[in-house]
């Protein structure tokens, strides 16, 4: 498999950073609860949490909208949406990718029907607007990114590369 590097380690730790630090700005004073989608948003997520200064809950989800390898079923599955009381808290929902957008639809949809939150945002580390098929943005984007697969730094190819780290693409 030929995987070309799209964003190399230190590149992505400098967005993340930057990310952090609207975010502290933002929440400056106040709490919040991190909710990270397992299993591609899990670097992201840590990573994000270290630079947060706020008092921060992670929780962690898991969700899946692929069919096959490599492409989108358009259907989410709630695997474990097991969450704790977000009522009167500030909620960052973290991912890995918005491509399609069903997911971040379903999630956002899922906590503002059954909890009362004084705020919710969606961050993405990676934002795939030209695969958009549902009215839907992230509040907050690390990088834009073309229609290439992705793997590396938590997305993966059948189970593997989610351990690269660095976001790369697979070259036909």
């Amino acid at each position: 498999m030929n995987i070309k590097i799209l964003h190399d380690e230190m590149t992505v730790q400098s967005g993340i950073k930057d990310l952090a630090q609207k975010l502290n700005a933002e929440y400056k004073g106040k709490e919040i609860v991190l909710i990270g989608v397992l299993k591609g948003a899990v670097m992201f997520t840590v990573d994000l949490a270290k630079f947060l200064t706020m008092p921060v809950k992670m929780e962690f989800i898991k969700l899946s909208s692929y069919g096959s390898n490599t492409c989108s079923s358009g259907k989410v599955k709630a695997l474990d949406l097991t969450l704790p009381d977000l009522s009167g808290k500030n909620v960052i929902i973290s991912e890995d990718i918005i491509d399609s957008g069903h997911t971040a639809k379903f999630l956002i949809d899922y906590i503002k029907h059954n909890y009362q939150v004084e705020s919710l945002k969606f961050c993405t580390l990676l934002n795939k607007k030209i695969r958009r098929e549902v009215d839907i943005d992230s509040d907050y984007s690390v990088f834009e990114v073309d229609d290439l697969f992705l793997v590396g730094y938590g997305l993966d190819y059948d189970g593997y590369y989610r351990n690269l780290p660095y976001i790369g693409y697979i070259e036909n």
